[in-house]
């Protein structure tokens, strides 16, 4: 691992507008600099690079962060290659920190099976493309198929002769140890005890990782040797560095246009991908027939949201596409399904068309999944039983959706297609979230109550729901925009002295007192940071969020402090004099501190109409209980006095 000192060398010494220099071309705009974004296609320039702050945003898609956080989003690279790369360009020494033993034995392991698989992958490149069997069979086979030069060199293809002893031979004479070729799954022993090649006499698809590592192989028969063969298709077992369900073929090559296209197509084979790259579509992956799993989802949401499953129109074909796809709904994925005639599939498709066809056939053709399904199991049934069976599943796939207006906009749309009641889907998808809601959260539930706190009893600390998210995530930006500002003086602390209260404690201290905190884990670790340091001389909560050693905060913040550095219309208005410069800062601080006192009553307000729905629920369920039925209501009594003075509150205190 890279200690932290090297780390902080490494950040110290990139330059952000140097680092996006390599990839954008900037202009000087004011005191920053802007150009075409280069995450999205626009043709005005909305990509800002601010040089104080070492950090860049996209006004357009919204994207940026630090020089690490770019490079990252740009290259497609995870955190630790990101700081390698900056450290190559700056030429900075990586020191990595003290290993244990154990941690040094589990990487030389792991490094050690990289390196035989990208040996293993050279080895059979040079065997198809510089050995007469390799030509002969290997090659042919992939003429036959279709495949281009440049498509082989790019998926890095290759060819195993038949004979089984081939390839460990040579392994082992170029110094490779036989346990390495036996963990990684390109060879293993027979009960005699010799070692020979699990990939003999097939054509190889090499399993690129998202780093560009070659994790494992997949090897197909020749087409005149599939008649009676049981596997058409032997893939590397699972190891310490290969796991099937966390893999996608074709990922490493297909990233940078899945970002550029905010979109990534999804196929069942790998002759699918490579038919559709030759056709002029490079932002597609395949998941070899297999469900997908969440690993693999989280690996695709970081580069795009946007999903297209693309299958054949079989029943093989639909029954793929139905696989897998409530848990991409889950995970926020927008999922679309296109479904290829019967007697075509994505590499015969792309084989027979161009790639203006072929995009053109997409366009008319892929279909929201929620309409595809409703489609699928409703269209010309007139079973009542089986027609409600498949608005249920319809409901059911609605339900796991996080976004709650796109559930409500499924909902309104599947009543009007189905002509049903929009407030009977509405219960029945109510009742799925909340048996979603039990199955995930059941330990939770477990736990002690947390202790109650005046005026609100019995109640969760924290609070949740979409709209506490979005006052969480507005009171975080004024967080990390004017954290350090002070906007109370002369407040009175416990031990009686006489303090200035900046906005993070301010709001810190608001909430910490009646024993509140947020339910979103990354602001409230912002706050906790920034708390930890803000009577620190000089301290700024932006700066150091931006620049935190954390991925996920620095990219928050520098996307919450962006939008100041735009640049000021009014750019020829006469300079201030001191006194009228004090009297804006001074109601640009009222205002400040109005706009946190009325998220604070709004924050509050959320909490209370939580509670509400927790003691009406208490109430429905204890009515044979006389004793905590009545001291349920004088509780919801109470909470509703305490909504009506924040309301009046709120009502006193709009921030126009």
């Amino acid at each position: 691992m890279i200690d932290r000192l090297t780390v902080e060398k490494i950040k110290e010494a990139a330059n952000i507008v140097d680092v996006v220099s390599e990839f954008v071309t900037l202009k000087k705009s004011g005191a920053n600099y802007k150009g075409l974004c280069p995450f999205h296609n626009e043709k005005t320039p909305s990509f800002y690079v601010s040089p104080s702050r070492g950090t860049c945003h996209c006004f357009g898609c919204g994207k940026g962060g630090n020089a690490v956080t770019f490079i990252m989003e740009h290259e497609q690279m995870t955190y630790p290659e990101a700081l390698r790369w900056l450290a190559r360009k700056y030429h900075i020494e990586i020191k990595e920190h003290q290993l244990t033993d154990e941690e040094q034995h589990e990487q030389s392991k792991r490094e050690s099976m990289f390196i035989v698989n990208e040996w293993a992958a050279s080895y059979f490149e040079h065997t198809l493309k510089d050995t007469a069997d390799g030509v002969a069979f290997g090659m042919q086979y992939f003429r036959s198929r279709g495949f281009r030069d440049d498509t082989i060199a790019r998926y890095r293809l290759g060819y195993d002769v038949p004979n089984r002893q081939t390839m460990p031979s040579q392994a082992l004479a170029k110094g490779y140890n036989a346990e390495y070729l036996e963990q990684t799954g390109l060879c293993y022993k027979t009960d005699k005890g010799e070692l020979i090649s699990r990939f003999a006499g097939r054509v190889i698809f090499p399993w690129i990782g998202v780093s560009g590592k070659v994790v494992g192989f997949s090897g197909r028969v020749l087409d005149s040797r599939t008649k009676g063969v049981n596997q058409k298709y032997v893939n590397s077992p699972d190891s310490d560095i290969y796991h099937k369900d966390h893999e996608l073929y074709g990922i490493y090559q297909a990233k940078r246009a899945i970002t550029r296209e905010d979109c990534v197509f999804m196929v069942e084979g790998q002759a699918d991908v490579l038919s559709m790259y030759q056709c002029g579509i490079e932002n597609v992956v395949a998941n070899s027939g297999t469900a997908l799993s969440i690993h693999q989802i989280h690996m695709l949401h970081r580069f795009t949201s946007n999903i297209t499953l693309l299958y054949d129109g079989d029943a093989a074909g639909i029954h793929a596409a139905l696989r897998g796809t409530d848990m991409l709904l889950s995970e926020g994925m927008n999922l679309k399904v296109v479904l290829l005639p019967p007697d075509a599939d994505p590499d015969s498709f792309a084989r027979s068309h161009t790639a203006e066809q072929f995009k053109q056939y997409i366009s008319e053709h892929q279909t929201d999944f929620i309409q595809f399904k409703t489609q699928l199991l409703l269209d010309k049934v007139t079973d009542p039983i089986k027609r409600a069976e498949g608005i249920g599943s319809i409901v059911a796939s609605i339900a796991v959706i996080q976004n709650p207006i796109l559930r409500d906009t499924y909902i309104h749309d599947c009543s009007i297609r189905m002509g049903i009641n929009e407030q009977t889907l509405i219960n029945q998808m109510n009742s799925y979230i909340r048996a979603n809601h039990e199955r995930s959260y059941q330990p939770q539930a477990a736990q002690a109550a947390p202790k109650p706190t005046a005026p609100v009893l019995n109640t969760p600390k924290a609070v949740e729901g979409g709209h506490s998210a979005e006052v969480e995530r507005m009171l975080t930006q004024l967080l990390v925009k004017y954290g350090e500002r002070v906007i109370m003086e002369n407040v009175e602390d416990s031990e009686g002295n006489i303090i200035s209260l900046k906005l993070a404690q301010y709001v810190y201290y608001n909430l910490s007192a009646d024993d509140l905190h947020f339910s979103t884990p990354l602001y409230e670790q912002m706050f906790s940071l920034c708390m930890e340091h803000i009577n620190e001389p000089g301290f700024s909560c932006g700066y150091y969020l931006e620049h935190y050693n954390n991925v996920e905060i620095s990219k928050a913040a520098s996307e919450m402090s962006f939008d100041r550095y735009k640049l000021d219309r009014n750019t020829n208005a006469e300079p201030l004099n001191d006194d009228d410069r004090k009297l804006k800062e001074k109601q640009k601080t009222e205002r400040l501190k109005e706009q946190v006192d009325h998220l604070l009553l709004d924050f509050r307000m959320c909490y209370v109409e939580q509670q509400l729905k927790v003691l009406r629920n208490r109430i429905n369920t204890c009515t044979d209980n006389a004793d905590e039925l009545t001291q349920a209501m004088q509780e919801y009594s109470k909470m509703q006095n305490y909504r009506n003075v924040l309301a009046r509150q709120l009502g006193s205190n709009i921030i126009i």
